[in-house]
């Protein structure tokens, strides 16, 4: 497999089995000469979006505030120890996304967003963990970062951040332009500016538990069938009214018991479950969407590609878009999952599609999840 330089000249595989969900990896020069793909008033104005998700962490007089956006006004750049942080900036501008696409080694059902951390000099959000993986990209200016395997996480109480109460670094690393850190869970790390700075984090998605178990039982709702009705004709006389019996115990257990779920049951809900969109992700349909029967000429001879808020994926015989799933044959499955792979496909590819998959493309453009290429 070939090696990459934003993995500091190692394998895909490589990085996989030494490091991915083990140890940090240090990447002098991962993207050399990077200059800052949006300029810092651009990200301002981001932050003052209320489709975005941003953060604002102070430390002035060494006292910690953290505020939540969108921000009409921000502290002057002239002054110290503040921070921005901007989520999903990917979903907003091409070229983040692009930048983003290049971490697809890892499977997009893991690969989450592009935050940019903006700070001016002393600023950060404090020593801290994540509970996920994560690349550090230093976009502009300088930051160094202490980092430490510690076991104790214990954090702070009553802070409006969850700040490690006992950070012990172990290693330290000042980031220039283009240098990155790769970061497993649970890795404690501390990044303060030197000067104004900015950071690209690219992080990936680990949801919990018992967050998926909750999904998955309001997702079975619309699937159970459990006819019939609690009855009991043999019901004994009970001396105490009050308590419920073995006998309705046993039966309401039984009949429950009967719930099951399949492999296909699983693969579908999981599917939906990865591609819905954030619930502050908006698409922008065309403001005249053009008929089928235009749709149809232009992407057969230009091709289509995928909105950058899109998410695509598959499993087998089904396919997945924004939070939505259905099941195809094996000639449109070979079409769909080029179309998830690539995120684009050309005009001979799309004139190889059923009429079916391209009525579902039409859909998809005038719901702006995807657009004709140019």
């Amino acid at each position: 497999m070939k090696k990459l330089t934003l993995l500091g000249n190692i394998s895909p595989q490589q990085f996989l089995h030494d490091y991915w969900h083990k140890k940090p990896l240090l990447i002098r020069g991962a993207f050399p000469e990077f200059k800052p793909l949006l300029p810092r008033d651009a990200l301002f104005q981001l932050a003052a979006n209320d489709e975005v998700e941003s953060r604002l962490v102070t430390h002035f007089n060494q006292h910690w505030q953290m505020q939540n956006g969108p921000f009409e006004k921000l502290p002057s750049v002239k002054k110290d120890a503040w921070t921005l942080l901007v989520q999903g900036v990917n979903l907003h501008d091409d070229a983040i996304s692009a930048l983003m696409q290049q971490f697809r080694f890892i499977p997009d059902a893991r690969l989450d967003d592009l935050m940019i951390s903006y700070a001016t000099d002393a600023g950060g959000v404090g020593p801290h963990f994540d509970s996920y993986d994560v690349f550090l990209l230093q976009a502009h200016g300088q930051r160094r970062w202490r980092i430490s395997a510690q076991k104790d996480l214990s954090l702070i109480e009553g802070m409006p951040l969850k700040i490690l109460k006992n950070f012990e670094p172990e290693q330290e690393f000042l980031l220039e332009p283009g240098d990155m850190l790769y970061l497993p869970p649970h890795y404690a790390h501390d990044g303060i500016a030197i000067g104004e700075c900015m950071t690209y984090s690219i992080g990936f998605r680990a949801p919990a538990y018992q967050e998926l178990g909750e999904a998955f039982l309001q997702f079975m709702v619309d699937s159970i069938d459990l006819p019939g009705r609690y009855a009991d004709p043999e019901l004994k006389l009970n001396k105490r009214p009050a308590e419920i019996s073995r006998a309705m115990l046993a039966q309401i257990t039984f009949e429950l018991s009967k719930v099951k779920f399949t492999d296909e049951d699983m693969t579908i809900f999981l599917g939906e479950y990865l591609s819905e969109p954030k619930i502050n992700v908006f698409f922008n349909p065309p403001e005249k969407p053009l008929t089928f029967k235009r749709f149809e000429q232009l992407a057969t001879k230009r091709g289509i590609a995928l909105s950058r808020r899109t998410r695509m994926l598959y499993r087998g015989k089904h396919v997945f878009i924004n939070g939505e799933s259905f099941a195809v044959g094996r000639q449109d499955k070979t079409t769909l999952s080029t179309l998830a792979d690539q995120r684009q496909l050309d005009g001979e590819a799309v004139r190889a599609a059923s009429i079916d998959v391209i009525e579902a493309m039409h859909t998809w453009y005038q719901d702006g999840w995807l657009d004709l290429q140019k």
